[in-house]
């Protein structure tokens, strides 16, 4: 019985042996980190020909390519992130870079490009080519990217990867305190990435969160994302990720002076002999702009009523030409025309030499027929053109409606920056096709315009045009809304002639009538020179570049002394 007792417990003894050794054991293998290399080419997954792209520090996902010992990346992601004013033609396989006085075109034939400065264009080389096309896919030499925009790479091999900066501020940083390893998930069991010596810089990517098991999110400089042991870190501190890229400078071909500009609507060479006679009841007006040229095929060819002779009277009185240029021809699809290359070149060229021809001081752009599904193309033209005026000395003023989501894609912030003028046209509020009867421009109505224009075009560049007319409307018994509009001496006369004393609305900023005749209500808010005071003063209180008006020989001689109380 004893005998049998002692190894009993001999027994349990070397049980419990076994069993702390192999407890121990666990212990120990669970507290030694992993030396598991996780190979790069196998964390990333990037094939032969592509490049990982991060993006300051998180990674893209999409990759670009290498090709030509070049890195290549899709234009999407150029124009997205890094420059909108990159533009890709499909129709004809061109790339377009404008700066405020080249425009910079490559196709995708060879390493040539042309650079355009006025009217000529120069065939340059490039030591690569500067776009590679695949399909329909579309990718740009990050070289020629970063040469034009406001950000920096660096390119690393096995595996290809490219870490782009373009964002610019303070990041968080820390320094390798101890070597260690920087692991694929937070866990020392986790594989080993890369091996962190003493002195490495690493860059927090998550350190508004705990540590994870004590592990904390890093990049590496050369753009490994992994985990590190905080205790092996040092103290963390700030850095400021500087930009070293100096932006071109847009300049304008502003007036010192306020602008006092306008609108003469011609509609035949003759017209034009009437400007001297016109002008003669205005004052102070410096610029008027003649509607001298149409677009009239989608190629881009343009009719013309311009005249020496109307120039050289306007100038004798001390007048800039604005010319202006509509797009309102029905048979001008405005998409076909703008999103091809070649048809802007012809385009802009024609009102360039037309400018020149002539001697205009200035061209106007009167688009009103743009399709959303243009708006990209209609900005690159005007960028385009800019840059022939820019280089001509040619005034360049573009005509916009009051700011509104459904006109968002005119991109008057754009248009700010590489334009002269702004010209809103702050009119027909209620228009010749409304359905609901209203003023031609009641106060809230331009103040809005000033308003919300302001918040993308600087004040020195945005002149606001106020309507030399109103609008007489007509409401049947049955319903049926139509409407005329009238000069201002004509429009105050219907009312009178109809015994009617119209009454000054506060709230639009016009005189009101209203009479019923042949079974139909009359209905008119009156433009004359005190309603159009209440616009000036806005216009004054907010600093504008100017005022605009619409269109010469419709205004009463009055309203000029109340204009040049503001303008001047």
């Amino acid at each position: 019985m004893e005998k049998k007792t002692k190894i009993a417990i001999a027994g349990i003894v070397v049980a419990i042996l076994v069993l702390t050794i192999g407890i121990g054991v666990a212990v120990v293998k669970r507290l030694i980190p992993s030396k598991e290399i996780m190979p790069l080419n196998e964390y990333y997954e990037v094939k032969d020909n592509e490049v990982l792209i991060i993006l300051q520090d998180e990674i893209y996902d999409k990759y670009g390519i290498i090709a030509d010992q070049k890195v290549y990346i899709d234009f999407d992601t150029v124009a997205n992130k890094f420059n909108h004013r990159f533009y890709w033609d499909s129709n004809e396989n061109i790339l377009t870079y404008t700066t405020p006085t080249e425009i910079i075109q490559a196709d995708a034939a060879s390493n040539k490009y042309t650079v355009t400065k006025s009217m000529i264009k120069t065939e340059m080389s490039s030591d690569y080519p500067i776009i590679k096309l695949f399909g329909d896919k579309v990718y740009v030499a990050l070289d020629f990217v970063q040469k034009y925009s406001d950000m920096q790479y660096r390119f690393f091999t096995e595996p290809n990867r490219v870490v782009i900066d373009y964002k610019w501020g303070e990041y968080l940083f820390t320094e390798v305190a101890k070597a260690t390893q920087l692991r694929f998930k937070p866990d020392i069991k986790s594989p080993v990435l890369v091996q962190l010596s003493v002195g490495e810089e690493l860059m927090y990517i998550v350190k508004d969160e705990a540590p994870n098991n004590g592990f904390v999110k890093v990049m590496t400089q050369d753009g490994v994302i992994g985990y590190v042991k905080e205790k092996r870190l040092k103290e963390s501190y700030y850095k400021t990720k500087e930009s070293t890229y100096q932006a071109p400078e847009y300049t304008s071909l502003t007036r010192s002076e306020k602008i006092n500009l306008v609108f003469h609507q011609i509609f035949n060479k003759d017209a034009g002999a009437k400007l001297e006679e016109l002008i003669r009841h205005t004052k102070g007006v410096n610029v008027v702009a003649p509607t001298w040229f149409s677009i009239t095929d989608v190629s881009g060819t343009i009719s013309s009523l311009a005249s020496h002779e109307y120039v050289e009277k306007a100038k004798a009185l001390g007048i800039e030409v604005w010319a202006l240029v509509d797009d309102f021809s029905n048979n001008v699809d405005m998409h076909e025309l703008l999103s091809y290359t070649s048809r802007r070149e012809n385009l802009a060229n024609a009102l360039v030499e037309a400018a020149i021809q002539y001697k205009i001081n200035g061209i106007n752009i009167d688009f009103e027929k743009i399709p959303s599904k243009a708006g990209e193309h209609f900005i690159q033209f005007i960028r385009e053109l800019s840059v022939k005026c820019r280089n001509n000395g040619i005034v360049l003023s573009v005509d916009n409606y009051v700011p509104a989501p459904y006109n968002k894609y005119y991109n008057r912030k754009e248009q700010g920056e590489i334009v002269d003028y702004i010209i809103v046209m702050a009119y027909d509020e209620y228009h010749a096709g409304s359905d609901v009867i209203g003023p031609v421009a009641s106060l809230d109505y331009v103040k809005a315009a000033i308003d919300n224009t302001l918040e993308e075009v600087p004040k020195e560049k945005t002149i606001i045009a106020v309507p030399f007319y109103s609008r007489l409307w007509k409401e049947t018994e049955e319903g049926e809304i139509s409407s005329e509009s009238f000069a201002m001496t004509p429009a105050a006369k219907i009312l009178s002639d109809n015994s009617v004393e119209p009454k000054w609305d506060a709230a639009v900023g016009s005189y009101y009538g209203e009479y019923e005749k042949d079974g139909a209500v009359y209905k008119m808010w009156l433009e004359d020179e005190k309603s159009i005071e209440e616009k000036m003063k806005l216009i004054y209180e907010s600093d504008l570049a100017g005022v605009g008006a619409w269109k010469l020989g419709l205004e009463k001689e009055e309203v000029w002394n109340v204009i040049i109380r503001y303008i001047n």
